[in-house]
């Protein structure tokens, strides 16, 4: 199993706070995917700004996508890999703002996130969940 899907497991049952990055404490999906990088890499690659709820919906801007490909190696999004970082979008038209770690690939695919009420569960990467796929990314390196 990769290091990153052993360290997003360890935060399953971390309950939901809204920009937290604290594992058994609070996090919601960003939090998740930095604090799994902190476990795996070290350091933080840059400084998160303080971010509301709707994110850049209102400008329309993919705030998430630019970061992820500024630290992450993008991927096709039809070739699943355990440790992916997944980036849902949500709504047909709108941003890309949910984050989540595939855990397992093939017939029965599952990924790792936070999200409010339920806090960091693992759940089916369903035919719902895969319709929202915008991004596939890759950490550093591929082999975590």
């Amino acid at each position: 199993m990769s290091a990153v899907v052993t360290a997003a497991r360890a935060w399953i049952g971390t309950p939901y706070r809204h920009q937290a990055s604290a594992r058994g404490a609070g996090t919601d999906c960003l939090g998740l995917l930095r604090g799994v990088w902190r476990e795996v890499y070290g350091a933080e690659p840059e400084a998160v700004p303080p971010y509301s709820a709707d994110w850049s919906e209102p400008q329309g801007e993919e705030t998430l996508w630019h970061a992820a490909l500024r630290h992450l190696e993008l991927r096709p999004v039809d070739r699943a890999n355990a440790g992916d970082v997944l980036l849902f979008r949500m709504r047909a038209g709108a941003v890309a703002k949910h984050l989540g770690i595939q855990s397992t690939a093939g017939a029965q695919p599952a990924f790792i996130h936070a999200y409010s009420g339920h806090g960091v569960v693992e759940s089916p990467l369903s035919a719902p969940w895969q319709r929202r796929i915008a991004a596939r990314f890759a950490f550093p390196g591929g082999s975590h």
